[in-house]
């Protein structure tokens, strides 16, 4: 198995409980890849120690890495790794994403899997900063885990958006259902394909009185499950394995993977960044904190990482 064979494991600092960690062990006895436990720290007390000198500083800067490196060691050797090669690095930084990032860049990472944390009375997920970060600006697949297990013969549910001829989108559905067929051949899971149609413009109805709504909306459902057989078809998913519903696509994407019970979503993220990114979120922003199930984000072909040179 070539596909992924190097995977980076983001540690929470926080916990003891590493998600992110018992997935990425998860996939690499399947892949027999190597997994990098990867924590990045900063302590801000740090910054009040100006009145030391540089080796007083460094000191203590090394004495907190030498103590988080022991205690991953310790985290580490508590998981059933037999047969494995984990190996694991702590880095020194005040914006924990940019070295996740540039790790994965440098080194040709396959699959960053992150953790992420649930607000214990809410029983919501909540998204730092840190993950939207990785999301919009990690080259490389993006693997957010929540409390939900893999088993045998479980549902993989690919986002794809079969309604447009744009060339952009047709590359990248065929990327999200590529690694989808993939992880359901890893993880002997049943793929399934969902996508999502607009209804009626209600102000087109509104203003055009001899506007059929009707015909509309069965020319757009015909359109749709029509591109969804073609689309389906090129990579032997079952017709009955497909969804095309009418609505928004995050609602569409929630409401298949709940009746499924989905292990994982798999979705595109167009990678916004800046203003663009805080005015507009994309389907997969919108959509993320909804499921109660893995998450996994690509970027379209070609994409290029802020961070790389």
């Amino acid at each position: 198995m070539e596909k992924y064979q190097k995977i980076l494991a983001v540690i929470d600092p926080t916990t003891e409980e590493q998600k992110s960690l018992k997935r990425a062990i998860e996939l690499a006895h399947k892949t027999q890849g190597n997994i990098v436990a990867f924590l990045s720290i900063y302590d801000f007390s740090y910054e009040m120690t100006t009145m030391l000198s540089s080796d007083e500083r460094e000191a203590m800067r090394q004495s907190l890495i030498d103590d988080r490196k022991t205690w991953l060691e310790n985290i580490i050797a508590q998981e059933n790794h037999q047969g494995l090669t984990i190996n694991h690095q702590v880095v020194w930084h005040n914006r924990p994403f940019e070295p996740i990032i540039e790790q994965a860049i440098h080194h040709n990472v396959d699959i960053v899997i992150k953790g992420t944390h649930e607000h214990d009375k809410l029983k919501s997920v909540i998204f730092t900063p840190t993950d939207w970060h990785i999301l919009r600006k990690c080259p490389c697949p993006v693997l957010l885990v929540k409390d939900h297990s893999w088993p045998a013969n479980g549902n993989i549910v690919a986002s794809v958006n079969v309604g447009s001829d744009e060339s952009e989108h047709t590359s990248l559905n065929d990327i999200i259902t590529q690694e989808a067929v993939l992880l359901g051949n890893i993880i002997h899971g049943n793929v399934h394909l969902v996508n999502s149609y607009p209804g009626t413009p209600v102000n087109i109805a509104i203003e055009i009185p001899e506007f059929n709504a009707n015909e509309y909306n069965d020319s757009m459902r015909q359109h749709h499950q029509q591109a969804m057989q073609s689309h389906a078809t090129k990579y032997s998913i079952s017709a009955e394995n497909t969804h095309v519903r009418e609505g928004l696509p995050e609602d569409v994407i929630e409401e298949v993977s709940q009746q499924l019970d989905a292990e994982l979503v798999v979705l595109g993220t167009i990678g916004r960044t800046g203003i663009s990114a805080a005015l507009i979120g994309n389907t997969a922003e919108h959509v993320i904190d909804r499921l109660n199930c893995d998450v996994l984000a690509l970027k379209p072909e070609g994409y290029k990482s802020p961070l790389q040179d």
